[in-house]
């Protein structure tokens, strides 16, 4: 070749130029210059061609030793693409042919993993379509969406089939939710209906108080009363809401009504609530028990306790002041049964002391149980500003754990307290 300097069977150098040669259809193209000397140039573009060779050996051992060899195929293309226009003296072919084996491999890989998709996706839309319908609103939101994560996570079709089962599979959906979304509007548009049905009722029966007719005023709080009962339905909240104003407003009435007409009002009282009141005078007559007959009154308040427990009292009915009361009882009886435990095990001869010295014994021992409770709290405060944050219900037991501790400290400083004045009076 005229000009030619230095030449192999894959390069030459030309004019001081370095020619990597022709290969498949590409014509001779210029890959470098010469720096210093020839040998030197045609040198660095051989070894040049050892990395292009790591590259391919890398690809291959990356393809061989992964779990999804398909994420590899855009890889090897782009390799290709790079190996066609590397610069470095070398016989390209092989490298090429090497690739070129591994793309027919994975692209028949690739084939098959896109069959078992597609059979995948064909049984998630043919359980799609059974829900597609469906006015179990609830149910079919939950199977559908479980469905939809299936349908994510399962890999791609071929492109032929890509496009009409991802259309097919958004118009099932679409369809569904569009439906649920017309239901529930519908749904909203009648409560809102029934609400505002509630809400002048409400302000009716209100408009009730200024009447002087009581007479004729009595007689339409009744119809709104029949009127109230007959509205459609609403979110049970809601509901609660509305009712309450709404009886707010009735017992008003009646009052002024019974007011007006010299009825004298006895006001109904739950029973539940009553039982819950001789409970809590029991429980606070077994707290005032002495020294060893202490411990008959815990057994006592323990099936008290569970008595309280199975009757249920709405919020709205309960008695707060009752129900503090006897929790406050219980826990005062098993606080000083605790003391009696603590003073029997520590002094074996208490029943021989006489009550001044039971009374000394007593106190000096509670000094001590609040002493260790005050500790106990600290810590117990102290982790719990360290562990708040891990998680909404674990915080909300830990909040509860604090809170009953303080709460039995109280009582055990109460008791410390009526110890001191019975041993100073």
């Amino acid at each position: 070749m005229e000009g030619v300097t230095l030449e192999n069977e894959y390069a030459y150098i030309k004019d001081s130029k370095v020619f990597l040669k022709g290969y498949l259809d590409m014509p001779d193209r210029q890959i470098g210059e010469v720096k210093r000397t020839e040998e030197e140039a045609f040198q660095y573009f051989v070894n040049r061609y050892d990395i292009a060779v790591k590259k391919v050996d890398q690809l291959e051992e990356d393809i061989d030793g992964a779990q999804n060899k398909g994420s590899y195929l855009t890889k090897l293309i782009q390799l290709r693409r790079r190996l066609l226009s590397f610069d470095g003296i070398g016989d390209f072919m092989p490298l090429l042919k090497r690739l070129d084996i591994k793309e027919a491999y994975l692209n028949g890989l690739i084939e098959v993993n896109q069959k078992n998709n597609a059979k995948v996706k064909v049984e998630l839309l043919e359980e799609a379509k059974k829900y597609k319908d469906s006015e179990d609103w609830g149910e079919a939101s939950d199977a559908l969406q479980e469905i939809r994560t299936k349908w994510i996570r399962t890999g791609p079709v071929s492109k032929e089939q890509n496009d009409l089962m991802e259309e097919e599979f958004k118009n099932i959906l679409d369809s569904f939710y569009q439906r649920r979304k017309t239901f529930f509007d519908e749904q909203n548009r009648i409560i809102d209906i029934n609400k505002a049905k509630f809400e002048e009722l409400i302000q009716k029966s209100y408009d009730l108080h200024m009447r002087r007719d009581w007479d004729e005023a009595f007689e339409d709080m009744k119809s709104y009363q029949r009127e109230w009962k007959e509205v459609g339905p609403v979110p049970p909240k809601m509901l609660k809401f509305l009712y309450r104003n709404f009886k707010k407003s009735n017992t008003a009435f009646y009052e002024k009504y019974a007011r007006a007409k010299g009825v004298q009002v006895k006001r109904r009282v739950d029973p539940r609530v009553e039982s819950q009141k001789r409970m809590m005078v029991e429980a606070e007559h077994l707290a005032t028990a002495e020294n060893e007959g202490i411990f008959d009154s815990t057994v006592k308040a323990k099936v008290l306790l569970n008595q309280w427990k199975n009757i249920r009292v709405p919020s709205h009915v309960a008695d707060r002041n009752v129900a503090e009361r006897f929790r406050a009882a219980c826990d005062k009886i098993f606080e000083l049964s605790y003391l009696m435990k603590v003073v029997g095990r520590k002094h074996p001869t208490f029943n021989f002391l006489d009550d001044e010295q039971k009374s000394m014994v007593k106190y000096r021992e509670m000094e001590n149980i609040v002493r260790r409770a005050r500790n106990d709290l600290q810590e117990l405060e102290d982790s719990t500003s360290r562990e708040v944050g891990s998680s909404e219900d674990m915080d909300r037991m830990i909040y509860n754990n604090l809170k009953t501790q303080k709460r039995k400290l109280l009582m055990k400083e109460i008791i410390l307290e009526e110890l001191r004045q019975k041993v100073n009076s």
